[in-house]
């Protein structure tokens, strides 16, 4: 995400925050309406900052504003309102308002649909247990987490399948923040994999995480429903839930563009002794996501399992500590992941499904239907739409291939590996899915043959997910591992001890790619054992 410069909203803001807050997704609370009843309404929704004692004032400025409250931050002196767009410039000029921002969305920094649909790789099953590789790369096979129940990991996220089997019998409490479910549901599954991450149990089922043994204490501040988007409103609510909870450690996979409440929340945190970690971000570029970019929290890289910094990891001077997150084998919710088949004649091909596919099952003739940039009605009609990668989005492909009368489509690759899209929000009813460069180049010679598009849930209790999002857990929880045996240490002390033991990756000293280096439980305990905190 790029920065955003931020402040008291001008005339020309206006129009910006009008535009970007109709698309923000629905606040995640009760009371919050849609973007699309907002947009009707000639509203907009933004965050309103209140003077030092003036929370009164302000909100009584509010309300004759024509605003209405959703998200109450009175730990740092804000709100998230819904008010109409033509009030703003009265209200910024009160005398209680300090500044009014954009109510900025927030996302899970889950990258890989192949990975997340479980098709590229098989899950374990739940018959047997492995050690996913990023647990012995972080050195938590060497550190017992005997200590652990000194200290509390806040997990903000999409909740948590509290049943699963290999989360069963961890000390743990929450609260939901969004329309959906419980905190002890995942409607999404990010949450589910970053606490297996954190804590799945050492069972002989599935996976260990990097405090397997049901000692550390977890709270799950849910900010996020099926869609894996938030308002940073929001995520700023959970970061005040997770200080009143009494979190020492906070885990943040997600993120987005920077606010000003949302970095005085984190502020608070660290006044409060509470080390607040949190993912740098999958586009792969130099710009800064935030929470991870506010100086007073530390920013995840990822790295493979070859201690290569991940070509999706964002590289910035921000970058603190990197962890493994790629191809990172954790617990999902039962049925939540999705998989894929494609049959051609007598061929079966591997596929992914394209994320947010509807589900469902197409057969009929196999059809070239080019770069699917151009829809002809009823050229498709009955047919599966046989589409190469290029020129416009995976969800224009397939809505032109609906338009066009398709009633399945598999994108091929134009380079080499998986191809792993989305068709994002598009309206389309028919079954998407990607497949090898090589594969689509073959089925190009059996046009005209009967073709099976099948995409559908798997009942996969664990899967394999990339991104900085599942980096971060590792760090989070090395963090509470190695804090646990020395609880006196301040949240500062602990991040300097674990920035001066990481191992050095990349280009000597800190850089852009890696920061400090890897996080390391052993080295940062021996480290502290022999020097003392934050040595």
């Amino acid at each position: 995400m790029k920065i955003r410069a931020m402040g008291r909203l001008g005339s020309a803001a206006l129009t910006i925050a009008a535009t970007v807050l109709m698309s923000t997704p629905a606040a995640a609370q009760s009371q919050a309406s849609s973007a699309a009843q907002l947009k009707a309404e000639g509203k907009v929704r933004v965050i309103v900052s209140f003077r030092q004692g003036a929370g009164a004032s302000a909100r009584a400025a509010i309300a004759a504003a024509g605003g209405h409250v959703v998200v109450d931050l009175d730990g740092v002196r804000a709100v998230a309102v819904e008010i109409p767009a033509a009030a703003l410039a009265g209200l910024q000029r009160h005398a209680a308002i300090e500044f009014i921002e954009q109510d900025l969305p927030r996302r899970a920094f889950r990258r890989s649909p192949a990975s997340a649909a479980g098709t590229a790789d098989v899950a374990p099953s739940s018959s047997t247990q492995q050690t996913p590789y990023g647990i012995g790369m972080v050195q938590a096979d060497q550190l017992p987490d005997a200590y652990a129940s000194n200290r509390k990991l806040c997990i903000i996220d999409s909740g948590i399948a509290r049943n699963h089997e290999d989360l069963a019998g961890l000390t743990v409490d929450g609260t939901n923040l969004t329309r959906s479910g419980s905190w002890y549901t995942d409607e999404n599954s990010h949450g589910t994999h970053v606490a297996g991450t954190v804590a799945a149990v050492n069972n002989t089922l599935g996976v260990v995480g990097v405090m397997p043994n049901k000692q550390i204490g977890l709270y799950i501040a849910k900010v996020f429903d099926a869609s894996g988007s938030a308002a940073s409103s929001v995520i700023t609510k959970a970061m005040l839930a997770c200080r009143d909870a009494g979190a020492n450690v906070v885990s943040m996979s997600l993120g987005g563009g920077a606010t000003r409440v949302e970095e005085r929340a984190a502020g608070e945190l660290a006044k409060n002794n509470i080390l607040t970690i949190a993912a740098a971000g999958n586009d792969g570029d130099s710009s800064i996501s935030y929470p991870a970019g506010y100086a007073s929290v530390v920013s995840v890289a990822a790295v493979d399992d070859k201690k290569n910094v991940a070509s999706f990891s964002q590289f910035n001077s921000d970058v603190e500590l990197a962890g493994p997150g790629v191809h990172v084998l954790s617990t999902v919710p039962f049925e939540s992941q999705v998989g894929a088949t494609v049959n051609v004649g007598t061929s079966a091909y591997a596929a992914v499904p394209m994320e947010t596919s509807p589900l469902g099952t197409a057969v009929g003739p196999l059809a070239n239907f080019g770069l699917g940039d151009t829809p002809i009605a009823g050229s498709m009609t009955g047919k599966v739409c046989l589409i190469q990668r290029g020129t416009i989005t995976f969800a224009e492909k397939v809505v032109n291939c609906q338009n066009s009368g398709g009633i399945g489509a598999i994108i091929y690759n134009n380079t080499t590996g998986e191809l792993a899209g989305t068709v994002e929000s598009a309206v389309t009813t028919i079954p998407s899915v990607g497949v090898l460069q090589a594969d689509g180049q073959t089925m190009l010679g059996q046009t005209g043959q009967p073709a099976t598009v099948h995409v559908f849930k798997t009942p996969d209790l664990y899967a394999y997910y990339d991104g900085t999002s599942m980096a971060t857990p590792h760090v989070s929880a090395v963090a509470a591992l190695v804090w646990s045996y020395f609880p006196t240490c301040t949240a500062s002390q602990m991040r300097a001890s674990l920035d001066n033991s990481a191992q050095d990756l990349g280009a000597k000293g800190r850089d852009v790619y890696y920061g400090f280096g890897l996080v390391q439980a052993k080295a940062a305990y021996d480290r502290i054992a022999r020097q003392g905190c934050g040595k």
